[in-house]
Parts: C-alpha cells; sequence; structure tokens
C-alpha cells in the first residue's frame, strides 16, 4: 500500500473514483502478506498488486465493479484442486481481500491519510470488512487525533485504543469486535492497518562494502545511514541516491542517534578504536540486528576488547559476528546479499537453510 499511495493521492485529489483491493487475511502459502494492495483508477490505470499474477485479473473486474455500486465486497481466492483453470493461488494457499471504492465522500480521511504516510507521520487506518458495521467503513487513528467512523461510538472507542497499540509496534491484522466495541465478542472484523515510519538501517564505515549493504538495505525498505569519521570516505556521491551520509564518530553518532526493536545496525569499519567503543553502544540499546564484519581472529580479539569494556555474556550474545549466512561471498555486492539474507532469516526466524532441505509450509504464519 505504501508504494501506490503517491498515485491513489492523485486520484483522490482530483476527484477520481477508484476501486482498491487489500489483502486482510491469508493462510498456508500465500504470495502476499496483509496490506499488499492493488487499485484501479480513472481510464482503467492498475498500480499494484495483490497476488504476484494469479488473480489479479478478477481483482480487475471487481474494483470496477465496487466503483459502479459503490458497495464493498470481500473476496476470498485459494487454490481449486476440482478445476485447475479456475480462478485461484497456484501456490496453494488463500488470500482474503477488502474490495472497496474509494471517493471523497465515501472516505473523507484518505487525503490526510496519504500526506500522513509521505511525510512519515505514523497513522493507522481501520476498515470494516465483516458485519453488522457498514463494510468499508474507515477510521483513521493518529497519536494525537482520529479522523472518521466505523458506525457506533463504543466501536470507533475500542478500535481507537487498539490501532494506537498496534502503530506503537508498526503492526497489521483483524481485530473482533461486537457492534458497539465488546471485546470478547466477533461480530465486527476490523482489519488494522498501520503505517510507521519506515525502518532504519545504520552502517557504520564508509568503505565498498558499505555502500553495498546500503543499496540492499534500501532495497529492502530500510532508511539507511552511513557514517564514518572519515570524511574523506564518507562522501555522497560514494553511496546510492537516497542513502544520508555522515562524518561523524561512530559511537559518538550512535549515542545521540535513536534507535528501536526494528533497528539494523551493521558494523563494517575493521578497526577496534572505532569498533569497540561503537559496538559497547550498540549492544546496550534496542536493535533488531547488530553485525560486525570481520574475520574469526578479529571477532576473537573484537570479542576480548568487549568483555574488557564490561559487556557481559548476554549483551554479547546479540552480536552477528561475523557478518551474514555462510554463502561463499567475495565481492561487496555478494557480502551484502549475505548479510541481508541473516537479517530477513532473523527477523522471521528463517533457518538459513536451502528449503530443498526443509519440510513443512515454505511461509508460516506468526501466533
Amino acid at each position: 500500500m505504501r508504494d501506490i499511495l503517491p498515485a491513489l493521492g492523485r486520484w483522490y485529489a482530483a476527484g477520481s473514483p477508484f476501486g482498491l483491493a487489500t489483502v486482510v487475511a491469508v493462510s498456508r502459502s500465500a504470495p502476499r502478506d496483509p496490506g499488499a494492495a492493488m487499485a484501479v483508477g480513472p481510464g482503467d490505470e492498475v498500480v499494484g498488486s495483490v497476488s504476484g499474477g494469479c488473480v489479479e485479473g478478477a481483482v480487475f473486474e471487481l474494483a470496477q465493479e465496487v466503483v459502479e455500486s459503490g458497495e464493498a465486497r470481500l473476496e476470498t481466492f485459494g487454490y481449486s484442486d476440482e478445476d485447475a483453470f479456475a480462478v485461484g493461488l497456484t501456490c496453494g494457499g488463500e488470500i482474503t481481500l477488502l474490495v472497496r471504492p474509494v471517493t471523497p465522500a465515501l472516505d473523507p480521511s484518505f487525503g490526510a491519510v496519504a500526506e500522513s504516510v509521505a511525510a512519515g507521520r505514523p497513522v493507522t487506518v481501520a476498515t470494516v470488512t465483516d458485519g453488522p458495521a457498514r463494510r468499508g467503513a474507515t477510521l483513521a487513528v493518529w497519536a494525537d487525533e482520529v479522523s472518521g467512523t466505523l458506525g457506533t461510538t463504543g466501536l470507533d472507542v475500542a478500535v481507537t485504543a487498539d490501532a494506537r497499540g498496534e502503530l506503537a509496534l508498526g503492526a497489521t491484522g483483524q481485530r473482533h469486535y461486537g457492534p458497539r466495541g465488546e471485546r470478547r465478542e466477533d461480530a465486527v472484523t476490523v482489519f488494522l492497518h498501520s503505517f510507521a515510519p519506515p525502518p532504519r538501517m545504520l552502517v557504520f564505515g564508509a568503505i565498498d562494502y558499505a555502500a553495498a549493504v546500503a543499496r540492499i538495505g534500501a532495497f529492502l525498505g530500510y532508511r539507511v545511514t552511513v557514517c564514518d569519521a572519515r570524511p574523506v570516505f564518507a562522501t555522497p556521491k560514494r553511496f546510492p541516491a537516497g542513502v544520508e551520509v555522515v562524518v561523524e564518530w561512530p559511537h559518538r553518532y550512535l549515542h545521540d542517534t535513536a534507535t528501536d526493536d526494528r533497528t539494523v545496525i551493521c558494523v563494517v569499519t575493521h578497526d577496534p578504536k572505532f569498533d569497540v567503543p561503537l559496538l559497547a553502544e550498540a549492544l546496550r540499546r534496542p536493535a533488531a540486528y547488530i553485525g560486525a564484519m570481520g574475520s574469526r581472529r578479529t571477532h576473537d580479539d573484537r570479542m576480548k576488547r568487549l568483555r574488557d569494556a564490561g559487556l557481559g555474556a548476554s549483551e554479547l550474545a546479540r552480536l552477528r559476528s561475523p557478518v551474514g549466512l555462510d554463502l561463499g561471498a567475495r565481492t561487496p555486492e555478494e557480502v551484502a546479499v549475505s548479510v541481508a539474507a541473516e537479517i530477513v532469516a532473523l527477523r522471521w526466524g528463517g533457518s538459513g537453510a536451502p528449503l530443498t532441505a526443509t519440510a513443512g509450509a515454505i511461509h508460516p504464519r506468526e501466533h
């Protein structure tokens, strides 16, 4: 959804109705996660994707129909053993889509939501998908304000509280309520779609490996900053467009920079005078991943220096060093793939093993 919002914002500002299909639930090996979206706008222009090509033709027609009728629809697509040519998912999974018309009259908050996402201001959009409340009704929830309604005051109050909790976590998913917001009932299903700012990747050491890691980090959706104390190396022209480059001692920069449980920290400096104070700071603060490049000899020396600096076993256990998965990587680009693979595996609990050597669901669902 984040990727297609600029186009949707333009259609909305022009007063052009469009049909918006959003993945609200998945099961088994579904190709896209909740929040993936596709829209059909003026002139039958299409943006986004909900399945990677399996059901987009059917969704195109649904989007046209909801714009014509003005009524939202909930549709589920899955693999059909009985009719291999039926519209469905060849991966064997199942996705449920909410397809709704969007106009200023039906969704007065949509423009403000699009502006907030573009500006990096966190917002959660709550949308009724099923139940006695009006399907497609939306409620936009920011940290300090609310816009729209789901139909009743009680439902709005309950959903607002939950939406702010999801926003703090950057989480997206369905919740169930009674018609007036009762929490132990499931008459009304609401999809909470959180738009938190992109997670940060902090890369320390402005060398060729850092440029490759920064490039793949930006590709994965991180807001990337490269930091080095040496101005001759820390120059924007050596790094991809959009990557922030900072000249500062790494540990000082990190000390003054906020991190959270989604932040990725990659250390590629290879120099104890930079590495040790930097990692001592990093291992004592929130982060999803802390990795440091170097040989096994460098790693052993680094660990000794960190112990001497007062770090305990639980803090040192957070360090991924030598950085990356064992791919046999040689070039900076290959090493960056290795690092990215480790970050993704740690985030989702992957083993890093070849899928041919594993069994069961490829994308196990979180509980």
